[in-house]
């Protein structure tokens, strides 16, 4: 017999699912980043790939834990399936955020001046004095807006995902009605 969904099973099941999520899309940010040493065409294909095979995952991740919220739990309609995505796009853009932010900070603390330094040999020459100022301003602010960027890009994301997934998950049964109404009316006869 399944167990009733509680608002607390669907917060830990969210959490769990979101922790898998935000890993996953953590993986794929390490070993893009630790591939990335190497500009060659070979290189940019293999990162689209990993890019195609991290996006599908993720999706296929997301109806994974919803169709299993579904089959462990009663009670579990469009509605609640919706929520359990919004919640684990949370929990998953939270982990991955946090992840980015350690990796500007901690794993890789020169990367954020090495692309500001990159962007100004680029550009240098087209900005003026004001524009080279702000960006210079910018660089201690870039770890903030790594964390807040991620987390807000990854939530909406995620919401939109489960909001489409959930349409179908559970599906519906578009007899449900019509079966009601014909036992309705054979227990009437009898």
């Amino acid at each position: 017999m399944k167990e009733n969904l509680t608002k607390g099973i669907l917060w830990n099941r969210a959490a769990t699912a979101g922790v898998a999520l935000g890993l996953v899309s953590s993986a794929y940010l390490y070993l893009t980043q630790s591939l990335s040493g190497a500009s060659s065409v070979w290189m940019t294909i293999l990162n689209f790939l990993l890019w195609g095979i991290k996006f599908a995952g993720c999706i296929w991740l997301m109806m994974f834990f919803m169709k299993r919220l579904v089959s462990k739990y009663n009670g579990v309609d469009n509605r609640a399936t919706f929520r359990f995505g919004a919640i684990t796009a949370l929990c998953s853009s939270l982990i991955f955020s946090a992840f980015a932010l350690a990796n500007v900070l901690i794993i890789n603390p020169g990367l954020i001046s090495e692309t500001m330094e990159t962007a100004m040999q680029a550009y240098g020459s087209m900005l003026d004095s004001n524009s080279l100022a702000v960006l210079d301003r910018m660089e201690g602010m870039m770890p903030q807006m790594i964390f807040f960027s991620n987390l807000v890009y990854c939530s909406i994301y995620g919401i939109i995902l489960s909001l489409i997934l959930s349409r179908g998950i559970p599906s519906k049964n578009p007899f449900a009605d019509s079966d009601a109404g014909i036992q309705g009316s054979n227990s009437s006869n009898n």
